[in-house]
């Protein structure tokens, strides 16, 4: 069994991706975990920058195949913000509900059907000697005119699901898991990973 770097000192990210990988020879072991306490700042100007910054960072800190990601919320009403800012949209120390009410104010009037919106996520995985594999995963939705539901975090009461017909936050946490865009990105760098684990046992 392999050592795999999950780059998050998020516990709930983190129990995410490690039930996402039941059935996969590795332990997969958090930054804290590793004992790595420092951030790798996030300068790119796309989630895929970060996300390839983050995980080369940290596979040559701590000497293991690292996986790390950077996703977020693009509304097209404002040209794909908030884009890789999203954690960061309403100032440093603002809650979840600050940024999803300032995101609401500056879509008052903006009708229904100019309200799309989707968030994105991307993963890359990172070997010490620098291999870096990237795969991207979307969900599409729209931006509701008021916060619904418990479940979740960030934007999720205000990201409506035409097709479901409620907000990412209404969700029970295991159908999220199944279909958010985290859980897609990671489907699609599945294979890779299966290959690098076979590559390394062997």
């Amino acid at each position: 069994m392999i050592r795999l770097l999950v780059a998050t000192h998020n516990r709930g990210k983190a129990t995410e991706y490690t039930r996402m990988m039941t059935g996969l020879a590795v332990e997969a072991i958090t930054l804290d975990e590793a004992g790595i306490t420092g951030e790798v700042e996030e300068l790119g100007a796309t989630f895929e920058e970060n996300a390839r910054i983050k995980a080369l960072a940290y596979a040559r800190q701590s000497g293991l195949l690292t996986l790390a990601d950077d996703s977020g919320l693009e509304v097209d009403a404002l040209g794909g913000a908030p884009g890789v800012q999203s954690a960061r949209y309403a100032g440093l120390g603002a809650s979840d509900a600050d940024r999803y009410r300032l995101l609401l104010r500056k879509l008052e009037g903006v009708p229904a059907d100019r309200r799309s919106a989707r968030f994105h996520c991307v993963i890359a995985l990172a070997s010490p000697q620098g291999n870096v594999y990237v795969a991207h995963g979307t969900v599409e939705g729209v931006i509701a005119d008021t916060p619904r539901g418990s479940h979740g975090f960030g934007y999720d009461p205000v990201f409506y699901m035409p097709e479901r017909g409620v907000t990412m936050a209404e969700l029970e946490p295991e159908i999220k898991n199944a279909i958010s865009h985290r859980a897609r990105a990671f489907q699609a760098i599945l294979p890779i990973l299966r290959e690098l684990i076979a590559e390394q046992a062997g």
